[in-house]
């Protein structure tokens, strides 16, 4: 067993503060991006890494997504890059003893399928669990370590399809096949929540399994919570695929992404290109479509720079379409040295997606940790946050035992509460909301009207007693009310202050309004999505959930240096540098190899053929648009294929017995599997290739998730009733703590205003005194009715 240095550790570029995770050893027993992406945001954090490699290296150190070669001696740039600051040790399957001491000395170990280390018998993580029970174990698999589909072949491209992904935000057009979300995120969103495993159970002390799901981490961050949705309010949030209007467009001079999220925002829209009549027809809000000609003539005869400069001033969410070769050259990114080179290979790598500051002043001692119970049990969080990137961070500390306070105002509440359509006139509609209910479970309600100073004082005479607070609002709004981490930390000395916002709290893009599509747009996310003939579209979703959970790793890295220290901190995880994080590779093999990655439809990097087909039969509304998907990721699968096949001449060609033969002969593979799909049910179809050991999936309708009898075995989704909204299922997390509880969902999600009694209680405010301060509408409980 021999040392191979891949560099001596960096310095922790997202930190100006002591390494949080000074003294915490982690071993690396994974194969591929999640597991690599993972311990490389613990490397961020100050954690020593040391992976485990069979003799002939992790193949990502081959790895070049378009295929350019790597010098012979040389590993691939994105290897480096998720490398950085780890060690490297080479052992030989048949001589793992030496291994034991070394698993003995750390604290906790990543694992994946895939190599010949980690799957022998002795190092898979039950083995791990019984040999070293004091170990942390987060084991990233597709499916899970249990359930009946455990040991089912896969490729996050089939995942996708099974997660209700592909059709669920109804992206693309009714013409085209559907699409998969480009760039193998699903590999950096289930390292994400590795991290935040293994953090979590840092914090609750003891050895824990951490069973992580792929396919799990996919249906929380590529669907918008469809079942919680379709069960509360009885249809689907889309039935078809369809183009946003406005969106990705072309202009004069290259790609622009443009977004009407609220009303508001399609008045101003109207009025920005000349067209003001059609604010007389409210229906065009809703249906657009019919409009697309002229909008993207008005696109044409504008330059980008023009474009972003008149959207801004209206305050509409924009951003240039961002790749691999234009995202360095950003003035924003420039002002904020998003990019650094590598000192490998002078690969341009981005920075890590948080930056941490220390306080100057400290706190009283909080080293304690829970001590076998919730990770979180114990912690209070106040919660200034909006939609889903901001209470996300809150929720999953919520499930996880914190007490978290999401702070709202009577007069202008979480948006969220109001995504699904749910007409004015209905009795208390702001609480009828699927998308708020889904995301606030196990959270109290509390109301403040923070343009009031009264609203401001009892604002702070909170925070003087939680720990955390969670803001995701564009900077100006917290500045202009005084709420800044210096004017929060003077109530709470030790507080961590986690703000969120879409472009960061500097640099030239730093007040433009941010939501899921634009950081997408601006990152490289949407640029790699969508059939390589037409614009590229926006994964519409990802960059939501994507920031909370960097959001979530920059928190807990703060607190573990509150505990050593008792100084608090500020966390600045800006939504754009999570995502260009995830979209890394474009950037990277740009730098290093001066190609630029593009979309592809439905074909990828990872395997070929690889592509949706349309099956027999009508899917769930009737229509003849049901697909599965299909990929082969290894020459042993392209033989099942074609003995599940009867091997045809096709499937049999000595030409296509390696990756690149199939790769150059797609179009011939795809015609012949168009042909035979084209014959069978979708469900035919998966029986014959998953019993052959073929990577299959049908694409599924997203509320259709419960179905899955993988979801269903692992309990993914669990029973609440609403007292307003009424009983609905609601997904849990991607990741299963043994031991752990048995259920997260507590208590579903507040009424607004629901706990402003208990808490102003608890601030010494008696009964009068409340009344009065709902009475002056400083406090509330309700929205207006009967309007539309």
């Amino acid at each position: 067993m021999a040392a191979l240095a891949i560099r001596p550790p960096a310095a922790r570029e997202g930190l100006t503060l002591a390494p949080p995770l000074a003294g915490y050893r982690v071993i690396d027993l994974s194969t591929w991006i999640a597991g690599g992406y993972g311990t490389k945001l613990l490397v961020d954090g100050g954690a020593e890494v040391i992976k485990i490699e069979p003799p002939g290296g992790d193949p990502l150190r081959r790895w070049s997504a378009s295929g350019a070669p790597i010098p012979t001696g040389a590993d691939g740039a994105l290897f480096n890059y998720l490398g950085a600051g780890k060690r490297s040790v080479a052992a030989d399957p048949g001589d793992l003893a030496s291994l034991s001491d070394l698993m003995g000395s750390a604290d906790a170990v990543v694992w994946s399928p895939g190599s010949p280390v980690a799957e022998h018998p002795s190092l898979v993580p039950a083995a791990l669990r019984d040999r070293h029970p004091h170990l942390a174990i987060a084991a990233v698999t597709p499916f899970g370590l249990t359930g009946p589909w455990a040991d089912k072949p896969a490729t996050e491209f089939t995942l996708q399809a099974w997660s209700g992904a592909v059709v669920g935000i109804g992206r693309g057009s009714v013409d085209r096949p559907p699409m998969y979300v480009g760039g193998q995120v699903g590999e950096w969103i289930a390292g994400t929540w590795a991290a935040i495993g293994l953090l979590a159970a840092r914090r609750a002390g003891g050895g824990a399994l951490i069973d992580l799901s792929m396919l799990e981490a996919l249906t929380m961050s590529l669907t918008y919570y469809p079942v919680t949705f379709h069960d509360q309010l009885g249809y689907p949030m889309r039935k078809k695929r369809s183009v946003p209007t406005p969106g990705v467009h072309a202009a004069k001079d290259g790609m622009v992404g443009l977004g009407c999220g609220t009303g508001q925002q399609w008045l101003d829209f109207c009025a920005m290109i000349g067209h003001p009549e059609w604010m007389d027809d409210r229906s065009l809000f809703l249906n657009r479509t019919g409009l697309a000609p002229t909008i993207d003539r008005w696109m044409a005869e504008h330059s980008v720079e023009e474009i972003i400069e008149l959207a801004s001033a209206f305050r509409i969410p924009n951003a240039p379409i961002v790749n691999g070769e234009n995202a360095p050259a950003y003035d924003h990114f420039l002002a904020r040295d998003t990019f650094r080179p590598n000192p490998i290979d002078g690969a341009l790598n981005p920075r890590p997606p948080f930056r941490m500051t220390t306080a100057t002043s400290r706190g009283a001692d909080r080293r304690q940790r829970t001590g076998g119970g919730l990770p979180f049990s114990g912690l209070r969080v106040l919660e200034m946050t909006a939609f889903w990137a901001g209470p996300l961070v809150g929720h999953v500390l919520a499930l996880l035992g914190a007490e978290v306070i999401h702070l709202e105002s009577a007069n202008r509440p979480d948006g969220a509460r109001l995504v699904g359509g749910v007409p004015q006139t209905t009795e208390q509609y702001w609480e009828r909301g699927p998308i708020f209910a889904a995301l606030n479970t196990n959270k109290k309600s509390l109301t403040l009207d923070l343009n009031d100073p009264r609203g401001i004082d009892l604002l702070h005479r909170v925070v003087a007693t939680c720990d955390v607070v969670v803001e995701n609002f564009t900077p100006r709004v917290l500045d202009q009310l005084g709420l800044t981490y210096d004017g929060l930390k003077a109530s709470r000395p030790d507080l961590v202050m986690v703000r969120m916002p879409g472009f960061g709290l500097d640099g030239p893009w730093r007040d433009r309004a941010a939501f899921a599509f634009v950081i997408e747009d601006a990152s490289g996310l949407t640029w790699l999505t969508g059939h390589p003939d037409q614009l590229p579209n926006e994964p519409y979703c990802l960059g939501d959930p994507n920031a909370g959970l960097h959001a979530i790793v920059g928190t807990l890295l703060a607190l573990e240096h509150r505990d050593r220290t008792g100084e608090g901190g500020l966390v600045e995880a800006a939504m754009v540098d999570a995502a260009l994080t995830i979209a890394a590779e474009q950037v990277i093999e740009h730098s290093a190899y001066g190609v630029l990655l593009s979309r592809s439809g439905n074909r990828g990097p990872m395997a070929a053929p690889q592509n949706l087909y349309l099956a027999a039969g009508p899917d769930d509304y009737g229509r003849d648009d049901s697909w599965v998907a299909i990929a082969v990721a290894s020459d042993d699968q392209w033989v099942a294929l074609g003995k599940a096949l009867g091997e045809p001449d096709w499937a049999i060609d000595p030409d296509y017995d390696s990756a690149a033969g199939r790769r150059a002969g797609q179009d011939r593979i795809d015609e012949a599997l168009r042909a035979w799909c084209r014959e069978r049910t979708a469900e035919e179809i998966v029986e014959c290739l998953w019993e052959a050991g073929v990577p299959v999936g049908k694409v599924m309708q997203p509320h259709r998730q419960p179905e899955l009898p993988q979801l269903h075995a692992r309990n993914f989704f669990e029973h609440l009733t609403h007292p307003v909204a009424g009983p609905a299922r609601y997904s849990t997390l991607p990741m299963q703590f043994r031991p752990g509880p048995e259920r997260l969902h507590t208590r579903p999600a507040p009424l607004l205003g629901e706990h402003n009694t208990e808490l102003l209680t608890e601030l010494g405010l008696n009964t009068d005194e409340i009344n009065a301060l709902e009475s002056a509408g400083v406090i509330g409980r309700s929205m207006p009715t009967g309007e539309g």
